[in-house]
C-alpha cells in the first residue's frame, strides 16, 4: 500500500475544508430556485409578494412611493441602513405567508400583519413576527422579544433561529382569531387575538396605549427597516384561507 506523507493528507483536508466553506451545503430552509412558485404552491393557491427583481408591489408605510433604502438586489428585497417602513400594496385578513429572512449580525427587524394606516407607526396597529439576532441583539436575552416571537407578547422556544447571515423559513397563519408563527418548520407561537388571554397581555405592554393595536381583522402585510444593518427577504409568497 503507498503511504503518503502526513503533510500531504493534511494539506487535503485543509483544502477539502477550504471548498466545503466556499460551496456550504444547502441549508435546511433553502428554497431552490428562490423567488418560484412550486408546482404544489400554485395548486394550493399561493401568489408572489415580491418578484425577485423589483420592488413592486410594496410601498412605504404612509406614503404612496418606496423609502429610500429598500432595493431588489440578488433576489432579495432588502435594506442595508435605517430606513422607513414598507407594506404590501394589498391587505389581506384570513392568509398564510411563507418567506425567507436573513440579516446581519446584532440585526433588528420585524414582520407586520393587519397593518392599518392610523397611527404614526406600523407597530401601533399590527402584530409583529420578530426578525432578530438573538445572540449579537440585547432583544435575544428575552424570549419574549427573540426572534418568531409575537414581539412582547408570545415567546418562542430558544435554539430554533439559525446564526446571523444565514437564512431562516418563517411561517405566518392567520385564520381569523388564530395565528401561527412558525420558523425554520418549527411552531414556535400559537395564539387567538381578541381572547381574554391576549387582552391581558396587551394591556400590560407597551401596546396598551393604542387602541387600534391588534384590532383590525383585515391589513397589510409590513417589513420593518427602522433599525440598523442589514435584513434581507426572499420567496415571499401568500395565500388566502377561507
Amino acid at each position: 500500500m503507498l503511504h503518503r506523507p502526513i503533510a500531504f493528507i493534511i494539506a487535503a483536508l485543509s483544502a477539502a475544508s477550504y471548498a466545503r466553506a466556499q460551496n456550504p451545503a444547502p441549508q435546511p430552509g433553502d428554497i431552490t430556485p428562490i423567488n418560484v412558485l412550486s408546482s404544489e404552491e400554485m395548486a394550493q393557491g399561493f401568489r408572489l409578494l415580491f418578484d425577485g427583481t423589483s420592488t413592486s408591489g410594496w410601498r412605504g408605510y404612509r406614503a404612496a412611493t418606496m423609502p429610500e433604502g429598500w432595493t431588489a438586489s440578488g433576489g432579495s428585497l432588502m435594506k442595508t441602513h435605517p430606513t422607513g417602513d414598507i407594506i404590501s400594496t394589498d391587505e389581506f385578513e384570513n392568509f398564510e405567508l411563507r418567506l425567507q429572512w436573513r440579516i446581519s449580525p446584532g440585526g433588528n427587524s420585524g414582520i407586520m400583519y393587519h397593518l392599518t394606516e392610523q397611527g404614526d407607526a406600523m407597530y401601533t396597529s399590527g402584530p409583529e413576527y420578530q426578525v432578530l439576532d438573538d445572540s449579537g441583539h440585547a432583544d435575544g436575552r428575552n424570549r419574549l422579544t427573540s426572534a418568531g416571537s409575537d414581539y412582547a407578547l408570545y415567546a418562542p422556544p430558544a435554539g430554533i433561529v439559525h446564526r446571523a447571515g444565514e437564512w431562516n423559513d418563517a411561517v405566518i397563519i392567520v385564520r381569523g382569531p388564530h395565528v401561527e408563527h412558525w420558523l425554520n418548520g418549527v411552531k414556535v407561537v400559537q395564539y387567538e387575538l381578541w381572547s381574554d388571554e391576549w387582552r391581558r397581555l396587551v394591556q400590560a405592554s407597551k401596546f396598551a396605549q393604542w387602541p387600534e393595536y391588534g384590532m383590525a381583522h383585515r391589513g397589510h402585510i409590513g417589513l420593518q427597516g427602522d433599525h440598523p444593518g442589514t435584513v434581507e427577504y426572499r420567496s415571499i409568497r401568500i395565500r388566502v384561507l377561507p
